[in-house]
């Protein structure tokens, strides 16, 4: 292992959106590197189940129209990740207004870093911020994302990295192309087809043609706490766009076929009837080099496909025995 100054020594790491699919694993991986997380949560959040159960966790309730309220209860903090966002659902992903209440509210995250001492700022970004490309998706191209989500995130990262430097932060931008595995959202097409296809169903999907990237969420977030490790340089300040992805890119029917393959060939795949989003059925080819190299070796894939959905399906079938061991519990 590298000498690097950063992680495992009790630093104190504030997340925003902890409850999420992400967040709530990548809280996980820091405390268990005996780090310190400091989880903001919504007043009134549903969500709070979701949180790792640790005595270095600390729930701190606050949105993100009021963060610098979580000052007096953090007092000083190490790294600052970022990764709540509002307005991802149809109804809103291309709401301008709901868009730039994110934008205005992350940068306040990005103050609110600076006040707590950190080094480090972190935020989730989007492969949607680059729209359609031709070739491989390096991190310096020109982007022309489609919807007001990605145009949002852009607009972000064009705001907060002359911030962090002014601030004196090394700013990470993450841009998450295809995270998958159990505790994602219910909707998305892994999730639709390890659930719909074990139960017999039909499931509708478009041509499936298209180039595509998954990247299993253990793979993830011990990337992200890669950067993290290695987040403050020698020397200077730091600030880039690291593509968060696997090495895994090819044509998404071949992803969909592989699941049918280790659910047992059950249920039925219906090609081309799904109606695809506003930004269509765009390919994508994210380039990894850049995260490779910031992490200088000491991250790497651990997860095939195959692997992924499988241990996916195993954590999905031992909640269900969980909680049907917690219903008859119930009834006794």
């Amino acid at each position: 292992m590298k000498d690097v100054t950063q992680g495992g020594l009790g630093a104190r790491i504030v997340i925003t959106g902890a409850t999420g699919f992400i967040g709530s694993n990548l809280a996980r991986v820091f405390l268990e590197h005996g780090d310190h997380v400091f989880a903001l949560v919504r007043p009134g959040s549903r969500h709070r189940d979701a949180l790792p159960v640790h005595d270095n966790l600390t729930t701190v309730e606050c949105d993100l129209d009021h963060v610098p309220d979580c000052i007096p209860a953090i007092g000083r903090a190490d790294a600052f990740l970022h990764l709540a966002w509002g307005g991802v659902n149809r109804e809103e992903i291309d709401s301008p207004k709901v868009q730039a209440r994110n934008v205005s509210g992350s940068l306040d995250c990005v103050r609110t870093a600076a006040r707590l001492g950190c080094t480090v700022f972190m935020d989730a970004g989007s492969r949607v911020e680059y729209g359609a490309v031709e070739g491989m998706m390096q991190e310096d191209v020109e982007c022309h994302p489609v919807n007001q989500y990605g145009k949002a995130k852009l607009e972000f990262y064009q705001k907060a990295a002359p911030l962090c430097r002014e601030l004196n932060m090394n700013y990470y931008h993450l841009r998450f192309f295809s995270v998958y595995g159990y505790g994602d959202h219910p909707w998305s097409i892994i999730s639709t087809l390890v659930r719909d296809l074990r139960q017999d169903k039909r499931v509708s999907l478009s041509a499936c043609r298209h180039q595509w990237n998954f990247m299993y969420i253990e793979d993830a977030v011990q990337a992200v706490y890669e950067l993290y490790r290695h987040g403050v340089p020698p020397v200077g300040l730091r600030s880039c766009i690291v593509n968060i992805a696997s090495s895994d890119t090819r044509p998404l029917r071949s992803f969909v076929e592989e699941i049918h393959k280790i659910a047992g060939f059950r249920g039925e795949l219906e090609y081309g009837t799904f109606v695809q989003a506003k930004e269509g059925a765009l390919s994508i080819r994210p380039d990894i080099g850049r995260l490779l190299g910031l992490t200088g070796g000491d991250w790497k894939e651990e997860y095939t496909f195959c692997r992924g959905i499988e241990e996916t399906i195993e954590k999905e079938e031992a909640n269900k025995r969980h909680e049907e061991d917690q219903r008859i519990d119930s009834l006794l």
